[in-house]
């Protein structure tokens, strides 16, 4: 009887410590992993590279959960005291189910253990999405608006900060109770939900395509950008913006063989710090001139040709909602959703209010569609090769989603791939997916050579991709899944967002493509 107790006793004892160990190694994992999901969270990588399905490596960290898989041996009570387990990385909390435990709920101890945001770190990132380095961009939209464009930042603002709190709603049913119930995940799941059921992978394929679109546009921006850069730094060498083209994307071609973004990610927070400082260095700079302000240059009236590809540019960097259902999912406190929405556009809005308006009024006309070239050489110089940098770090991130999308799409999709997988059994990537990267890099050079204007591939993006996924989808899923439980103000909204962004859309299109075409026949001759 005495040897029974002691070993009962001394199981229980080795099992205790085996699940303080667990819990301790799952706090800390929990913490880097944490820490992942904010270092690999750039402005733009969240912005553009984000969707569900991709590198969770890099988007959320990997999530621990405590799993018990092993029970209590050999004793053949059933008094349920067994505590041990194994810890496990888990991507969606899937698992073997948690044993009871006397001290307390298990499902307090998953949320306990489990990696989560708050409210502070859901806003940091949504700020980074929304405050990238196009930011630079929007002085050139306020010559081409004058007032016009300012009060669009703030309705673009606005209508982004709505259009991603409907989007969320749609996440979520009531079930029997009237509780709200998180029943799908992703902007896809949103997507296919509406067409089923006759069509239901329809809406998947439309979203899969706009953020395909959307994410390598962003790379061709970033190879566009740092030739742009370059060549206004040092006017005085023999180089064509070009051929800095040709060698900033000669320094990307490493990223065909990224397998996840660790490496990368660790520099997302010091560029997103680098770029603070060159906005408020600019901004210095602009201050420094407030004399020579140009009040009289702001225009009421607009440029009719010009002013449809700013609107695309506007609303190009408001562009975040492709992500927010997965981070939604991992705050701690969803209910604090909407407040965080709400700060984070409102400081933005006045952030690229103020920016766009001091910067435009220091140079007035001579604004250009990047507005560090409008500063002096040595300034420019230095703030230049800063953003350049910048850009290039910033270029895994899209690259590297806009690749996973790509050969989830065609090449891991179970049996209905069209091609087989990139990856052999030992990890390694096969020829035909390193073909696939590089021949995506290759893409972006020779986009950024042929169609060099930053501003229109800007307008471009914002109008096709940007509004759709910002104002178009938002609005009219809402109203597909939800429109029996909506008020009357609320489907006027919906209706309103839809009609206005379509109609920016179609207009900032059109006008981007001619320009586009232009400037790629011009291009071609040259």
């Amino acid at each position: 009887m005495a040897t029974l107790i002691r070993s009962k006793l001394s199981n229980k004892l080795s099992n205790a410590a085996t699940a303080v160990t667990n819990k301790s190694q799952a706090k800390v994992s929990g913490m880097f992993a944490r820490m992942g999901f904010q270092a690999a969270t750039d402005e733009e990588g969240l912005g553009f590279a984000a969707c569900d399905d991709l590198d969770y490596d890099h988007r959320q960290g990997m999530q621990m959960d405590i799993l018990t898989s092993d029970e209590v041996g050999g004793e053949g009570s059933g008094d349920g005291s067994g505590l041990e387990g194994d810890s496990h990385y888990q991507r969606d909390g899937t698992g073997p189910p948690h044993s009871a435990s006397k001290d307390g709920d298990p499902a307090n101890e998953l949320a306990e253990v489990r990696p989560k945001i708050t409210a502070w770190e859901a806003g940091w990132n949504v700020t980074n999405a929304i405050q990238g380095m196009f930011v630079l961009g929007l002085p050139y939209a306020i010559l081409h608006g004058g007032y016009l464009g300012l009060f669009l930042i703030i309705f673009a603002a606005v209508v982004c900060c709505y259009t991603g709190k409907i989007l969320i709603s749609c996440l979520y049913e009531e079930d029997e109770d009237g509780q709200l119930v998180r029943v799908r995940d992703s902007y896809v799941d949103i997507a296919n939900a509406c067409c089923a059921p006759r069509f239901p992978s329809l809406g998947g394929h439309v979203v899969n395509v706009a953020q395909i679109i959307e994410l390598v546009m962003t790379c061709i921006l970033y190879v566009v950008v740092s030739g742009n850069l370059m060549y206004n730094s040092f006017p005085n060498m023999p180089i064509s913006q070009k051929s800095w083209a040709i060698i900033a994307t000669a320094a990307l071609l490493p990223c065909a063989f990224l397998k996840n973004l660790k490496a990368v990610s660790k520099f997302s927070l010091l560029c997103t710090m680098a770029h603070f400082v060159i906005n408020v260095l600019v901004i210095a700079y602009c201050l420094s001139r407030a004399r020579d302000w140009a009040w009289d240059k702001v225009k009421f009236y607009i440029d009719v040709k010009k002013f449809p590809i700013s609107i695309g540019i506007i609303v190009f960097s408001y562009t975040s909602q492709i992500f927010l259902p997965s981070l939604e999912g991992n705050m701690a406190k969803p209910s604090e959703f909407h407040c965080m929405m709400n700060w984070t556009h409102i400081a933005a809005c006045i952030l690229k209010g103020l920016f766009a308006l001091v910067a435009y009024l220091t140079w007035a006309d001579a604004t250009k569609e990047v507005i560090t070239d409008n500063l002096p050489p040595t300034i420019r110089a230095v703030v230049n090769l800063f953003l350049v940098a910048k850009a290039l770090l910033s270029y895994p991130l899209p690259f590297f989603a806009a690749v996973e999308v790509l050969e989830k799409s065609f090449f891991q999709d179970g049996g209905r791939a069209y091609f087989p997988d990139c990856y052999g059994g030992d990890g390694r990537l096969k020829s035909w997916g390193l073909t696939l990267r590089c021949t995506l890099v290759v893409f972006t050079l020779l986009m950024a050579i042929y169609v060099p204007h930053f501003a229109l591939l800007m307008g471009l993006t914002g109008s096709l991709t940007g509004a759709g996924l910002c104002f178009l989808l938002p609005s009219l899923f809402h109203l597909r899944l939800l429109w029996r439980k909506l008020l009357w103000h609320q489907v006027f909204f919906d209706v309103a967002i839809f009609v206005i962004g379509g109609i920016c859309s179609i207009s900032g299109f059109i006008h981007s493509m001619e320009g586009l075409i232009e400037a790629f026949k011009y291009n071609i001759e040259e």
